[in-house]
């Protein structure tokens, strides 16, 4: 049987992100592209999501679920990190930020995955 840390990683970092989206969703509000709508509702949802891939994760009856579902929220939050080009100020410290959050998913996407896929 294999260790759970990379699910346990994974639940811990979208269940922490999943409680600041309902706590302080003002947080991520100004990441939603304004052509998706209602920016509170898109956190709130996403919020919502994060909670619930957590705790598919957090059991190893659901785990290899919540690896497929942690991969797919992972990748339906791309066009939130490219709405980040258009909204930051363009100052060096932002953009590096910027530039910095979308290469991460590829590792988060990669972790999901391995997870989904029992390894």
């Amino acid at each position: 049987m294999r260790r759970p840390g990379r699910a346990i990683g994974l639940a811990a970092l979208l269940g922490g992100s999943g409680v600041i989206h309902l706590v302080r969703p003002r947080t991520y509000e100004w990441l939603v592209p304004p052509e998706l709508g209602d920016a509170r509702t898109w956190v709130r949802a996403t919020g919502v999501a994060e909670l619930g891939t957590a705790a598919l994760l957090s059991s190893p009856a659901t785990r290899r679920t919540g690896g497929w579902a942690a991969a797919g929220l992972l990748l339906a939050f791309v066009p939130a990190h490219l709405h980040t080009f258009r909204v930051v100020p363009k100052k060096p410290l932002p953009l590096t930020v910027a530039a910095v959050r979308l290469p991460l998913q590829v590792p988060l996407v990669t972790a999901a995955l391995r997870v989904a896929r029992g390894r």
